[in-house]
């Protein structure tokens, strides 16, 4: 046989060098030393980049390396390569979107996840992961005042996900098994029911887990979902011979952070025999304040619920909360048991496979940065924070309503204010013209350097969302937004 042909297995030869022990303690100082430096001089820097499309991969080489390079090379590369085309989500002057918090616990959370490896597919493969994920998930019910059957003690539970989307995903998946397995009907003659403020993630879980009909449901003057619209159409798909399965209501809707009547749509749902999920992506960690509680009213109703601790609550990206009431209406759905992944303990049921919560078979070990982070900060501290981006944003709302060039338009109840340049007259000219300055003071305000938000579109009007919530913010930096807008406007 030719031991030279390139389909021939070559014979045992030893693994790759890696770095000692010592090389690692060296290198993740370094590294260690590098975020630090950047935090301390994030404020210094624009928030946004200003790389052109295809500037980063210009700076790559056009092969991968074939012989090992010095990690003193990889570190320089983070300024050479990675850092003009980051925008930094991380600095204080970040009003866009909604927060996605950092924090040094959480961080260091990461990678210990990252150097222990493991996959937490199920109890068995590291019960720690589990365990901790299930602890802190109930002491966030607790910290919450969310309901208690949601505890994994009970009938419950809660499971981290990657993402509100994801979570969304699972809950119309859930739904449409337990709707198929009560009346043998396909998904295809099935309806999804959520406000024209919701997400676009229930529709794309709608058409993902093969939903044959979406309905966005009609709004009020704050845009919430308005529960006899929604009456209304359940009662014309019926007559249409469609098969009700799901609806989705929003505690903080992305656009406007509107709050829909949850237990209205509640008694809806209950009475059609509907899956009811509450998205509270963002403005769940407001939770954690009591004054905030009375947005998740008739929360004890519902189906299942997510919120997102890597948005408000200081716990890197991806870290999503999502909790159902019944957990075998959610593992009856997503439940395979092939023979390799079976096990006495889960034979038995007594524990937790997390496999069958999700969509994905591996999961990381996501909890300990959310375990930390609650050990870190205490609720103590996490409602100061909370609180504090909320006195900013009534701050900035004070100041929009004072002055006579902007509008404010919808409520704001959280930390997100959303304003557009109030119109001369109330012809389309004069609401055209008002647009295209409230554009003008978005595409300012980004190109300052000091500050960034987003510009987004209600009802067909143009207007700026300006969303209080990274955790370095302060005064000044509301200051620096402040003279920006005005300064920007006509």
């Amino acid at each position: 046989m030719d031991q030279t042909d390139p389909d021939v297995p070559a014979a045992m030869t030893s693994p790759p060098p890696h770095m000692t022990p010592d090389e690692f303690r060296e290198h993740g100082r370094a590294v260690i030393d590098w975020i630090a430096d950047y935090w301390e001089r994030i404020e210094s820097l624009p928030v946004a980049s200003t790389v052109q499309p295809g500037d980063i991969r210009a700076l790559l080489p056009d092969a991968a390396p074939e012989q090992p390079e010095p990690f003193e090379n990889l570190l320089a590369d983070l300024d050479r390569v990675v850092m003009p085309g980051v925008t930094h989500w991380q600095h204080p002057g970040w009003f866009a979107y909604f927060p996605a918090n950092s924090s040094p616990p959480s961080v260091l959370a990461d990678a210990v996840s990252a150097g222990l490896g493991l996959i937490g597919l199920l109890w068995s493969a590291s019960p720690a992961v589990t365990e901790v994920e299930s602890h802190v998930l109930d002491w966030l019910v607790d910290l919450c005042a969310l309901p208690e059957h949601w505890k994994t003690t009970s009938v419950g539970g809660g499971v981290l996900q990657g993402s509100a989307s994801d979570a969304t995903h699972v809950a119309l998946v859930a739904a449409r098994h337990r709707v198929s397995a009560r009346s043998g009907q396909p998904a295809e003659q099935m309806v999804a029911y959520t406000s024209a403020q919701a997400h676009s993630s229930v529709e794309k879980g709608a058409n993902i887990a093969g939903f044959g009909h979406v309905r966005l449901i009609e709004v009020d003057e704050h845009q919430a979902m308005r529960p006899d619209a929604l009456a209304a159409a359940i009662e014309t798909d019926a007559a249409a011979g469609l098969v009700q399965a799901f609806v989705g209501s929003t505690v903080g809707t992305t656009g406007t952070t509107a709050v829909d009547p949850v237990r209205a749509i509640s008694e809806i749902a209950i009475e059609h025999n509907l899956w009811h999920h509450v998205d509270a992506a963002y403005a769940g960690t407001a939770m954690i304040c009591p004054e905030f509680r009375h947005h998740n009213d008739g929360a004890e109703l519902v189906d299942s619920y997510v919120f997102n601790p890597h948005k408000w609550m200081m716990v890197n990206f991806d870290c999503s909360a999502f909790y159902v009431a019944e957990r075998e209406a959610l593992t009856e759905a997503l439940s395979i048991d092939p023979p390799y992944l079976r096990n006495a303990q889960s034979d038995a049921g007594s524990v937790i496979d997390y496999r069958n919560w999700q969509v994905p078979l591996g999961r990381r070990f996501r909890a300990l940065k959310l375990w930390w982070v609650l050990r870190s900060y205490g609720a103590t501290g996490i409602r100061q924070m909370v609180r504090h981006h909320v006195a900013m944003a009534q701050e900035l709302a004070r100041q929009l309503n004072d002055d006579d060039r902007f509008e404010i338009v919808a409520p704001h109840p959280f930390s997100l204010v959303c304003f557009r340049c109030r119109a001369a007259d109330e012809t389309d000219a004069g609401a055209q013209a008002a647009d295209r300055a409230t554009d003008a003071i978005a595409a300012a305000v980004n190109d300052s350097g000091v500050a960034y938000l987003t510009p987004s579109k209600l009802d067909g009007r143009s207007i700026i969302r300006v969303a209080v919530g990274q955790s370095r913010t302060d005064r000044v930096q509301l200051d620096l937004l402040w003279k920006a807008i005005s300064e920007a406007a006509v």
